[in-house]
């Protein structure tokens, strides 16, 4: 519609309310005398393109995103990890794309939002994490003795950096976990994950 969003909600608020004497000198009026189709309809400023610029501040692209999972758990924009991906970068951590081109046996970090937890009754204690970033999903796998270490982390924060080492064998990877750290960005929020205990 050729707005951003608060100078839309702006018009969309303005054109939900009377203006009242603050705002009657928005309303346009017309050299002959009748009322403007804006005053003729109760509730609207002004037809479309004569009104106001919005007062607000405009949102970051990155506060765009974080209303969006705020509001409907998804986003149709860019995924949140991108916002930060140039930070990530400069502290070594990988994306879940390049996570498959690291050798066997390295050590790294890889960060992202929790997609699924999983601790199956099968599995003799071992939780697998998979972490969805903006290249696809990284999986993790964590022993039984760092999940009793690090239990509520895992369990409660919705964006994790993992390190580990790889285990990249028939095309399979994954991480086994060495350390867990909550992914600290003021005001991450994601979608919910899919957690199976």
């Amino acid at each position: 519609l050729g707005l951003r969003r608060r100078a839309a909600l702006w018009q969309a608020a303005q054109s939900a309310k009377t203006p009242g004497e603050l705002f009657q000198h928005v309303i346009p009026s017309r050299a002959d005398g009748e009322k403007s189709p804006s005053q003729a309809r109760s509730g609207s400023l002004a037809p479309l393109g004569m009104t106001q610029n919005s007062p607000l501040l405009e949102m970051s692209a990155g506060d765009e995103t974080l209303a969006d999972y705020d509001s409907m758990q998804l986003t149709t924009g860019p995924h949140l990890i991108q916002h930060f991906r140039e930070q990530l970068k400069r502290d070594n951590v990988v994306s879940a794309r390049d996570l498959k081109r690291i050798p066997n046996g390295r050590r790294v970090a890889t960060a992202g939002a929790v997609v699924v937890r999983q601790r199956p009754g099968t599995a003799k204690g071992f939780v697998f994490i998979s972490l969805e970033d903006e290249t696809g999903v990284a999986n993790a796998i964590v022993d039984p003795d760092l999940f009793e270490r690090f239990r509520l982390r895992i369990t409660e924060e919705n964006f994790l950096l993992i390190e580990g080492t790889v285990q990249n064998s028939d095309n399979v990877v994954l991480v086994k976990t060495r350390d867990i750290r909550a992914l600290a960005h003021h005001g991450l929020v994601g979608s919910e994950s899919h957690d199976f205990r």
